[in-house]
C-alpha cells in the first residue's frame, strides 16, 4: 500500500482519486501517523445483505445474554 503525508495528499487529491479508481490502495499519514485509508469500493462494499444478516445471527448464537433480560439492561443503562 502506498503512503503519502496529508499536505502532499491535499495537493494531490485528483491523481490519488485517479490511482485509487484503478484499484490502488493509499494510507494518507500526519506527522507519520495513518489517519485515513483511500480505497476502491469494492473493497469494503463486499458480500451483500444477506452475508451480514448471517454474520448477525452467527454472533447472536455466540453471545447470550445468559438469564438477563434486554428490559433490565436498558433500564439499568439510564440510571
Amino acid at each position: 500500500m502506498e503512503t503519502i503525508g496529508a499536505h502532499e495528499a491535499r495537493n494531490q487529491f485528483s491523481s490519488l482519486l485517479e490511482r485509487v479508481h484503478r484499484g490502488a490502495r493509499v494510507a494518507i499519514t500526519k506527522r507519520g501517523v495513518t489517519v485515513a485509508v483511500l480505497q476502491p469500493p469494492d473493497h469494503i462494499l463486499t458480500g451483500g445483505t444477506e452475508s451480514v444478516i448471517a454474520e448477525l445471527r452467527t454472533f447472536r448464537r455466540r453471545h447470550r445474554l445468559n438469564g438477563l433480560q434486554i428490559r433490565d439492561l436498558i433500564e439499568e443503562g439510564r440510571r
